[in-house]
């Protein structure tokens, strides 16, 4: 018989990865590169100066301050709309970005591309299955960790913010997988490569529960910044029975009552030109229609208190006492 499976939406008190961090020596190359080359949109109400761009890509968000390049030790993980568009976006870009980093490949899971300063993306086509009901957003972050480390990094995530982990793959090279929103993760994968050393990038999330996580950090002296009353900063993931270092990466935890929660982004239609215009086509919406059908067979609750209750639907449906 068929029946809803309640714990399958949850999502453990992490509900949101908004923001990635990640310096810029050259703001018109910034430009190029994700505006003009992955098609995304520069957030025309914030930052709009010189010194930091922030980018909307369906609700999460890069901020991109100028300085010294920051490289993610990993990739990060985009869907974008339309693959021969992008194809066509990048390689119309690729000589005003000859002698940087930037380049692009094709493979059958995505087009991997590299930013003119070394970060790698990996752009997906649409996948419900996968990704959810977006053709256009930012559903993991993958990180490059030590081998032996993602049982503890997903430990760290499960005892401190209570988030959804799971530890994926035998033997050797296993990866931490950790839910930090609607089809969001973070992937904590396990190379022998060497590891880079951290520079300074950070991520932000969003949690439910923002107390006892930020009493859990001070316990074991994570906490590396009080920002105000909404925030606050660590960058540590620890062996929490040793307190060993596992990896590096800082992170800007918001509570759900941070002024900017679910502030709605604009995210513009890159097909858009002079030369092919459609009026009233220049926003995208980057969330895809989904399925909320009732499951047949679903058996109905027979309690007294849901009878009662059932019966005056059905008075209402066949518009009596309205």
């Amino acid at each position: 018989m068929a029946a809803y499976d309640r714990y399958a939406e949850d999502l453990g008190n992490i509900v949101g990865l908004e923001h990635v961090n990640l310096q810029i020596p050259d703001q018109a190359k910034g430009t190029l590169f994700y505006i003009t080359g992955l098609g995304l949109t520069r957030d025309p109400y914030m930052n709009t100066g010189l010194a930091n761009m922030w980018i909307n890509a369906g609700k999460s968000q890069f901020h991109l301050p100028t300085g010294d390049p920051w490289v993610l030790r990993g990739a990060i993980g985009l869907v974008s709309p339309d693959r021969e568009a992008l194809l066509k976006r990048l390689d119309g870009v690729r000589k005003q970005l000859a002698g940087t980093q930037f380049g692009f490949t094709e493979t059958n899971d995505c087009v991997a591309v590299t930013c003119p300063w070394g970060n790698r993306f990996n752009m997906h086509s649409p996948d419900e299955n996968r990704f959810g009901a977006i053709n256009l957003g930012m559903p993991y972050l993958q990180f490059d960790v030590p081998m032996g480390t993602a049982k503890g990094i997903a430990r760290f995530y499960r005892k401190v913010f209570r988030a959804q982990t799971a530890v994926e793959g035998n033997g050797s090279g296993k990866t931490a997988r950790i839910t930090v929103g609607e089809h969001q993760c973070l992937l904590f994968r396990e190379t022998d490569k060497p590891q880079a050393a951290y520079d300074g990038h950070h991520i932000q999330v969003y949690v439910q529960d923002f107390g006892r996580p930020h009493e859990k950090l001070a316990k074991h002296k994570l906490l590396t910044e009080e920002s105000n009353a909404y925030q606050y900063r660590f960058e540590h993931i620890i062996d929490l029975e040793t307190d060993e270092t596992l990896f590096e990466i800082e992170h800007e935890v918001r509570s759900l009552t941070h002024p900017l929660y679910a502030r709605p982004l604009v995210n513009r239609n890159p097909a858009q030109s002079q030369q092919s215009y459609q009026m009233g086509g220049d926003e995208w919406e980057w969330h895809t229609r989904r399925s909320n059908m009732r499951l047949d067979g679903v058996p109905p609750i027979t309690t007294p208190r849901a009878q009662a209750l059932a019966a005056r639907r059905t008075q209402r449906m066949a518009g009596q006492g309205m």
